[in-house]
């Protein structure tokens, strides 16, 4: 299949483009400066240099592919993610870049067309099990974006396509500066968390992320969550990560503190356990790291 890939160069497109490449699949990818353009082309496939904001540019780049990967982000650095104001950028790929490449691949005849979105849209859910089939979401200003990009996904679907938006975890693994920034601290013996002791926090390893990028070229439209088999407690969580960093225990900081951080700590503490069955049943993926027990050693490696 021809392939158009938008974030190909991300914490996630990377291994998505690389996991794109090894199942034969003919990939062009946006490269916004020359070393990343270097980048695409040793992974095997043609970059493309775009402004995912001019309408016309995207449609001319997306012409001509049968299916259209979006997985651009501009997520902020973990010290900014608190302010509404960090996340312009990221919010406006979603509202409006994520239009343009609907547009695009419909003007140009692709049949499938993938999103990333989000599971923070979610509820606090306690400790139930929470899914796109039976969760209505409850977005908050920073998560509120991922919801018109998967409106754009509906269009798509109504025009007769194949839309599919995945519902991802919170991202670990290498290259992910928010779970690199965490074993940091951990090897000081900090974890910094948010939440109480006992909220689930519903994560996913990028190369498994990369997998289910795949595996949703051949999903029937829809919205699924691509989470870890197992979500953890922000305790759990906290453990997992201190022993990734060689600490046998790590002070975690208390998760009532995200209370006085605003809207944003207050929603980012929400209990998110989140359930991934609906996707591994129509496509058979399934995470090679069912839990971050297992998956934060390839942080340390």
């Amino acid at each position: 299949m021809k392939v158009f890939l938008a974030g190909g160069t991300g914490a996630v497109g990377r291994p998505a483009l690389a996991a794109l490449i090894a199942k034969g699949h003919v990939v062009t990818a946006v490269a916004r400066t020359p070393d990343k353009a270097a980048q695409v082309e040793a992974a095997g496939a043609t970059p493309v240099t775009v402004d995912l904001f001019d309408a016309a540019a995207v449609a001319a780049a997306v012409a001509g592919h049968q299916a259209v990967v979006n997985l651009a982000t501009a997520v902020p650095p973990l010290l900014s993610a608190s302010r509404a104001a960090a996340w312009a950028t990221h919010d406006r790929l979603r509202r409006e870049a994520c239009g343009h490449l609907v547009d695009g691949a419909l003007a140009g005849g692709a049949e499938r067309f993938v999103q990333e979105s989000i599971v923070f849209t979610y509820p606090d859910g306690g400790d139930a099990w929470l899914d796109a089939a039976g969760t209505e979401p409850d977005p908050s200003a920073l998560t509120a974006a991922a919801l018109v990009a998967e409106a754009h996904v509906a269009r798509f679907t109504a025009a007769g396509r194949t839309g599919v938006a995945l519902r991802f975890g919170l991202f670990y693994g290498p290259g992910t500066a928010h779970s690199e920034a965490l074993l940091r601290a951990a090897r000081w013996g900090v974890v910094v968390t948010a939440g109480a002791a006992d909220a689930y926090t519903s994560s996913i390893h990028v190369d498994d992320a990369a997998a289910a990028v795949v595996a949703a070229l051949d999903a029937p439209a829809g919205v699924y969550d691509v989470v870890d088999d197992e979500p953890a407690t922000r305790q759990h969580y906290a453990a997992a990560l201190a022993a990734a960093a060689g600490r046998r225990r790590a002070l975690r900081v208390p998760g009532r503190l995200a209370r006085y951080s605003g809207a944003q700590g207050r929603a980012m503490a929400r209990s998110q356990r989140v359930s991934n069955r609906r996707f591994k049943e129509v496509t058979g993926w399934a995470p090679r790291w069912p839990s971050v027990r297992e998956g934060f050693a390839t942080l340390v490696h």
